[in-house]
């Protein structure tokens, strides 16, 4: 916590400078999303577009968790808490992405067409 006069100007302009570079970074996200010249991959929507999108949108959340949330201050439980998350996460979106693999083909489910 800020304690001083300095110290809450100090974090006063942190906060300004996030909050330019999350406007920014909403900015870059439109942009890429509108104009053609700054799609990557093929035209349209693809693969590539996604992990650009989702890059961004990491980014951004790592400084809303660093400093507005003010995850940067917490202790090392926290980080492993925050980290097991994660790779819990990225584990299922992997185990989902393994279901391709492997249809259902219960009658049930599937009609055979």
């Amino acid at each position: 916590m800020a304690d001083s006069p300095e110290a809450i100007k100090k974090s006063i302009r942190l906060y300004c400078i996030v909050g330019f570079i999350l406007f920014l970074g909403t900015v870059i996200t439109y942009l890429v999303a509108t104009v053609p010249a700054l799609d990557i991959g093929r035209h349209g929507f693809d693969v590539y577009d996604c992990i650009l999108g989702l890059a961004i949108a990491a980014t951004k959340a790592g400084f809303v968790l660093l400093i507005f949330m003010h995850f940067n201050h917490e202790k090392k439980a926290i980080y492993w808490m925050f980290a097991s998350g994660i790779i819990m996460a990225i584990a299922l979106a992997g185990l989902t992405a393994l279901a391709i693999y492997n249809p259902i083909f219960d009658p049930l489910f599937y009609s055979g067409r």
